[in-house]
């Protein structure tokens, strides 16, 4: 049960790392990488899937 629980918060972890790292790019950095600023939480929660 324990690993559940700190599985779940890995990835939590892991995945709002990822939208704040996103998110602190510029428009056009996004762009260079083939995402929309409204594509960012689904990039980031496809990183930890």
């Amino acid at each position: 049960m324990f690993d559940t629980v700190r599985q779940k918060y890995s990835n939590w972890v892991s995945y709002r790392r990822a939208v704040d790292e996103l998110s602190r790019l510029s428009a056009r950095e996004l762009a260079d990488l083939g995402i929309c600023r409204s594509d960012i939480k689904f990039v980031a929660r496809r990183q930890i899937g």
